[in-house]
């Protein structure tokens, strides 16, 4: 009789064993599975993002110039389309496409794009290059104006939620610093943190600012 109920007992304990196995074998595969599932649906929004902005992220030439993504800070990318999504920053398709990612989709696009690099795409006048150069590097004194690499960097990488600037589009940066106000800051509840970018965009002239243009569209 008591071996009896031994036997069963250790039955029933390799049987509950097994299931433990099998339950946390399969919660594994699940898991697996809802992983593969999310890098799947990263890898189709990458995508998407990569129609309109280069097959590398370096940026195109179309209608409109769409900017280059390749390379940039995730801090920055993620505070822009929070800048959509609150109107901080205005531009209709950007809004919709922002406000459709979730939070955690937006910090795996950022890092995506942060790990790309391919080349720039260059194309600005060569003849303003040199001068985009000195007013990068040592702004402008007499019109009172910072180098532009005081915050971005030296080598125009950025950091944080200071933007790289390096191989950016010449045609999409002329147009951001010479229409400064009327994009960004839209939205006066909520600051934008690129307020600090406003004197120096309209401090610089339009010619100023196509030599700095040219001169990022150069830059690796």
């Amino acid at each position: 009789m008591r071996s009896n109920q031994l036997r069963n007992a250790g039955a029933t304990g390799l049987q509950i064993g097994l299931l433990g196995f099998v339950l946390a074998a399969a919660g594994g595969a699940c898991g697996a599975e809802r992983s593969a599932a999310g890098g799947g649906e990263v890898a189709a929004k990458l995508a998407y993002c990569l129609d309109c902005h280069g097959v590398s992220g370096q940026g195109y030439r179309g209608y409109f110039p769409m900017p280059r993504l390749a390379g940039q800070q995730p801090e920055y990318l993620k505070n822009q389309l929070q800048a959509f999504i609150e109107h901080r920053r205005t531009n209709n398709i950007m809004f919709n496409v922002a406000h459709s990612l979730s939070p955690s989709m937006i910090d795996a696009l950022a890092a995506d794009l942060r790990t790309l690099d391919p080349g720039p795409l260059g194309g600005g006048p060569k003849r303003l290059v040199a001068t985009g150069e000195r007013i990068f590097q040592d702004g402008v004194p007499d019109g009172n104006v910072a180098a532009c690499a005081a915050c971005h960097g030296p080598d125009a990488k950025g950091t944080g939620e200071i933007p790289r600037l390096a191989g950016q589009l010449q045609d999409y940066t002329f147009n951001k610093l010479t229409n400064w106000s009327k994009e960004r800051g839209q939205n006066p509840t909520k600051p934008d943190t690129s307020a600090v970018m406003s004197p120096v965009a309209h401090s610089l002239t339009r010619s100023q600012v196509e030599a700095v243009a040219a001169y990022l569209s150069y830059l690796k």
